[in-house]
C-alpha cells in the first residue's frame, strides 16, 4: 500500500463528504446502526470514522446511556467531522487503529465503515479491536466488494489509469475496493484472534445529484488525489473531466444512480 494512501488531509475532507457522503455511505452507516439496536448501554468506538458520517447514525438511534468515541487517523476528518450539527454527546480522539490507545476491554462494539481497506497491517488492526472489546463484544465493519460489482469506481479506476499510462494511479483498485476477498478477511480475523465471524453481501444503489459527483469524489475527494497530482499538478481538474465524460457515456442518458456492492462482516469476542 502506497503511503498516501491512508492520506486524507488539506481540502480532502470538504470534498469527501460532499460528494461521498449521505448519499454513498448513509445506507451502510443506518445497516451497521441497525445491527447495534439492541445496545441499550454501554460504550461504542468508532474507528477511520471520516467526517462522521456512521457516527451521526449511531448518535440519532443510539440511546444516551451508550457513549460514543468516534476515531480517524487524519486530523482534519475528524475536525470536519465534528462541526457537524448534534454530535455534542460525541468524544473525538485522534488515533491509530494499528496501536490503539484505550485500555483492554474497554468497549462494548467497534465498528469500522470502509476503513479496514486502508490498514497497512489489518490482522495486527483486527487484533487491536478485539484487544478493547469486552468479552462477547462485537467488531462489525464494512469493505467494498470487486470493482466488477461497483461499476462506476471501476470506470473511474479506468479512466484515470489510461489517462497517464506512463504512471497509472491505482489507489481506488488497490486499496478502497482491494480487500474483498471473504477467505483472506476470515483468515485475517482468525489471526487476530476472533473464533469465528459472519460475512454478507449488502447492495444498495448511490444516487448521486450529478454524473460528475462520483468523478469529484474520487479524483479530488481520496488519495487517488495524490497520485494524480504526482503524475500532473493540474491533474485533478483534467482527470475529473475526463472521468465525469466516461461516467456519462456510461449512463447513456439515464439518471446518476449507481449500484454498489459491500461486504459487511461481524465477529464477536
Amino acid at each position: 500500500m502506497a503511503n498516501t494512501d491512508a492520506a486524507f488531509s488539506g481540502a480532502i475532507a470538504q470534498f469527501y463528504d460532499r460528494h461521498f457522503g449521505p448519499p454513498l455511505f448513509g445506507p451502510y452507516a443506518e445497516d451497521i446502526a441497525r445491527r447495534l439496536a439492541g445496545l441499550s448501554s454501554g460504550a461504542v468506538l468508532e474507528v477511520a470514522a471520516g467526517t462522521g458520517i456512521v457516527t451521526t447514525v449511531l448518535a440519532q438511534t443510539l440511546p444516551a446511556a451508550v457513549a460514543i468515541t468516534a476515531t480517524d487517523l487524519n486530523q482534519p476528518m475528524l475536525d470536519f467531522a465534528a462541526t457537524k450539527p448534534g454530535l455534542d454527546r460525541v468524544i473525538w480522539q485522534q488515533a491509530d487503529a494499528m496501536e490503539l490507545s484505550f485500555p483492554d476491554a474497554s468497549f462494548d462494539a467497534v465498528v469500522c465503515q470502509f476503513g479496514v481497506m486502508f490498514f497497512p497491517d489489518r490482522p495486527h488492526a483486527h487484533a487491536e479491536a478485539r484487544r478493547v472489546l469486552k468479552p462477547g463484544g462485537r467488531y462489525i465493519f464494512n469493505v467494498w466488494d470487486s470493482l466488477e460489482h461497483n461499476t462506476v469506481a471501476e470506470i473511474v479506476h479506468r479512466t484515470v489509469a489510461d489517462l497517464y499510462p506512463a504512471r497509472p494511479p491505482g489507489f481506488v483498485g488497490r486499496t478502497p475496493f482491494g480487500y474483498h476477498d471473504a477467505d483472506v478477511i476470515t483468515g485475517d480475523l482468525k489471526a487476530a484472534g476472533f473464533e469465528t465471524c459472519a460475512i454478507k453481501t449488502v447492495a444498495t444503489t448511490w444516487s448521486a445529484s450529478s454524473p460528475r459527483d462520483p468523478a469529484i469524489a474520487f479524483c479530488q475527494g481520496s488519495p487517488l488525489r495524490a497520485e494524480i497530482e504526482a503524475a500532473d499538478c493540474d491533474g485533478p481538474t483534467r482527470a475529473t473531466e475526463t472521468a465525469t465524460a466516461a461516467i456519462v457515456a456510461h449512463l447513456g442518458g439515464r439518471a446518476p444512480a449507481f449500484p454498489m456492492q459491500a461486504l459487511v462482516i461481524e465477529a464477536t469476542k
